[in-house]
């Protein structure tokens, strides 16, 4: 390798591959049905948690998770909780050190979502509820926060 992690061997061509996406957990509650399911006068409150997570497997693989958690409920019960976990394993090799984390939790869940966005939606449809469409996330922002975390959790080292 080239200074600034540049790749110096013309042939040696980045690549960026989705090797296999899987399912790995899925759980839909919806523990006051049948009375959940009864018209509303105003929409439920909806809080969604996001989280990325990827490990190395193999020579130039990642295995990278998006674990979704998504809770409806009104001003008294809970209608439904559902919660997925949904991942892949990405081939990357070829590409600068500096630029692997970014593509790993930016690039790679971006390219995950919409097939998290889906099972959402017919989880939600298939327990009797409206589909729940899941606005786009800004991986970017998610990515720059846990730097930011992880550089606040080191320790800081005097000179």
């Amino acid at each position: 390798m080239a200074q600034g992690g540049e790749i110096n061997n013309d042939n040696e061509k980045p690549i960026f591959a989705v090797l296999t996406q899987y399912l790995k957990d899925l759980s839909f509650e919806n523990p006051n049905a049948p009375r959940s399911l009864r018209p509303r006068e105003k929409s439920p409150k909806i809080d969604i948690n996001i989280n990325v997570d990827a490990n190395p497997v193999g020579d130039d693989n990642y295995d990278v998770v998006l674990s979704l958690s998504v809770k409806a409920d009104d001003d008294n019960d809970i209608l439904f909780h559902v919660e997925l976990v949904y991942g892949g394993v990405f081939h990357i090799q070829n590409i600068p050190q500096e630029h692997i984390m970014p593509l790993v939790f930016i690039e790679c869940p971006r390219l995950l979502f919409p097939f998290v966005r889906q099972i959402i939606s017919d989880a939600t449809q298939n327990g009797g509820f409206p589909p729940l469409w899941i606005d786009p996330i800004d991986f970017v922002t998610l990515f720059q926060r846990r730097i930011t975390a992880e550089q606040k959790d080191k320790p800081t080292q005097s000179s």
